[in-house]
């Protein structure tokens, strides 16, 4: 797929070249006029779900990704051919040991929606109430583990052979997409998350979510509720049918607020189609596979930059990039404050309801990405949720100013953080770490000076920049050796021409052919290798 679509450069990184020795050849049966962002988004269609879903959660990543990249892969479907209605009956029969019949008085063949992992069907239980069951696909949790092996062994080869790949943790990534799909295959987690929702949102009448039905749940089939209604970006259903689109907008915009500055536990995959607006302009929440939290610690940062934003310090303003994205490498700090600078002028002096978000958090992604720095686990998917519901308000009340929503909520995190209580709790685990170290210090301090004694205390050193180096030298002997060998063929073949008459012996003509075909191999494969690393 890679040699295709033009991207050998990452068959070397991943190290598969031993796999697609011709890859030149092969890249000219694509002969599609494509951008390199559409070839990228063809070829992670063509290599299947798990990585249809890696890109999709790229799509997201302004921090890793140029625009281009980022409009391209935002376009990937995760659809899938519905399951027979036989498969689907056979799944739920094994896993409650019983015909479906008296699981479900009735159950839809026809699926509602079909993707990857698993389908939806409409459903409705013994005692007559509605709902929809999420039916896994057969071998798709063992499929999706294999590839995540995979995409990490590829990781792992990536950020030993390309320095970008270990200074963006390509590994991390890759470990932080592999959590996001184990979660969405297994359905009991997916229940769990629906009733802590409910729990969280229990005293607004403005959202619901829909109830578990754990007697008709398993780790492969989740039942619940079904909300019906109209969905969220069908605007001129919900026109015709009356519906306040500014009060929806507002009720979304403090929805995700409360979820992710009151509840620090979110909703991570709110694309329309999992939003329903039912009568009386209730908003119906569905698909609870991707949430998100937000730790403390990222709270204290958020709370950091905030306080530096307000601020009219650059210096400050700088440092706050720093504590927010993770630097590989020494970053020249007096341009980043020059592109700081550039970013305040822009926005200094507008009134905070007039400031898109959007715009904003993709100014300052782009200064991250331009200065290569990164953000940690967790932002990023914080960032795509809060992004992805902007846009939904913003299109349902063209103009609903989301900042203005958003400044409340972020005033109270900055009191609740520098509060008398906030403040006292901070002390009062500074003192229980504090007391903590005293007692085991010298404990510790004992077990290393007794380990000076015996001679065992052993310091390890990791001279990573010597691998490059080390590399080259190895790539360099490899290619002599094989021109050594390559040479000792043409040497044995003028030998033999010189010593033996070949015509009229089939035996000794077939020797020199074999012989002549393995030097110019070798010698193909030398001049082939010194011109690519010529190349990179």
């Amino acid at each position: 797929m890679l040699a295709r679509h033009g991207l050998g450069f990452f068959i070397s990184v991943f190290g598969l070249e031993r796999f697609v020795p011709l890859r030149r050849v092969l890249s000219r049966g694509y002969e599609q006029p494509l951008s390199r962002p559409e070839h990228v988004r063809r070829a992670l269609e063509e290599l299947g779900p798990p990585f249809i879903k890696l890109g999709q959660i790229l799509s997201t990543r302004a921090d890793l990704l140029p625009p281009a990249y980022q409009t391209e892969l935002a376009k990937l479907q995760d659809a899938a051919p519905p399951l027979k209605a036989d498969q689907v009956r056979s799944i739920i029969e094994s896993e409650f040991g019983r015909p479906i019949s008296t699981v479900f008085s009735d159950f839809a063949k026809d699926p509602l929606a079909a993707a990857s992992i698993g389908q939806v069907h409409a459903a409705t239980l013994p005692d007559g109430t509605a709902v929809v069951v999420k039916v896994q696909r057969p071998g798709v949790a063992a499929q999706i583990e294999q590839d995540l092996q995979i995409l990490h062994n590829m990781a792992v080869t990536a950020s030993r052979r390309w320095p970008v790949a270990e200074e963006y943790d390509v590994v991390g990534l890759v470990q932080e997409f592999a959590q996001t799909m184990r979660a969405e295959t297994d359905y009991v987690r997916e229940g769990r998350n629906a009733e802590r929702f409910i729990a969280n949102f229990a005293d607004d009448d403005s959202v619901r979510f829909p109830c578990v039905f754990w007697e008709q749940t398993t780790a492969r089939v989740l039942t619940l509720e079904r909300i019906s209604g109209i969905k969220i970006d069908d605007f001129e259903a919900l026109d015709a049918a009356g519906v306040d689109r500014a009060g929806i907008a507002n009720n979304g915009a403090r929805m995700v607020l409360k979820m992710v500055f009151a509840d620090r536990f979110f909703h991570a995959d709110p694309h329309p189609g999992n939003f329903f607006i039912e009568p009386g302009g209730r908003i119906g929440v569905v698909d609870f596979g991707m949430v998100g939290t937000v730790g403390s610690h990222i709270q204290e940062q958020l709370t950091w930059a905030l306080l530096a934003y307000a601020s009219e310090d650059p210096d400050r303003q700088v440092d706050a990039l720093y504590e927010l994205g993770v630097a590989g490498h020494h970053v020249d700090r007096a341009a980043l404050k020059r592109d700081v600078e550039h970013l305040r002028a822009r926005y200094y002096g507008r009134p905070v309801g007039e400031i898109a978000m959007r715009p904003v958090v993709n100014d300052v992604l782009g200064v991250v990405r331009r200065h290569r720095l990164h953000l940690p686990p967790g932002y990023a998917l914080l960032l795509k949720t809060v992004l992805m519901h902007e846009s939904l308000v913003t299109r349902l009340d063209p103009g609903f100013e989301f900042t203005a929503v958003l400044v409340p909520y972020a005033r109270r995190m900055m009191v609740r953080h520098f509060s008398p209580l906030g403040w006292g709790r901070s002390v009062g685990q500074a003192g229980l770490d504090l007391a903590r170290l005293g007692v085991e210090l010298p404990q510790q301090l004992r077990r290393l000076l007794s380990s000076l004694q015996r001679g065992d205390l052993e310091v390890a050193v990791r001279p990573t920049g010597f691998e490059p180096l080390l590399r080259r030298i190895e790539r360099t002997t490899n290619r002599l050796v094989l021109g050594i060998l390559a040479a000792a063929f043409v040497v044995a073949l003028a030998v033999l021409l010189s010593a033996y008459h070949v015509r009229g012996d089939p035996q000794m003509g077939a020797i020199l052919i074999v012989g002549f075909v393995l030097a110019s191999v070798l010698g193909i494969y030398v001049a082939w290798s010194i011109l690519r690393s010529g190349r990179s």
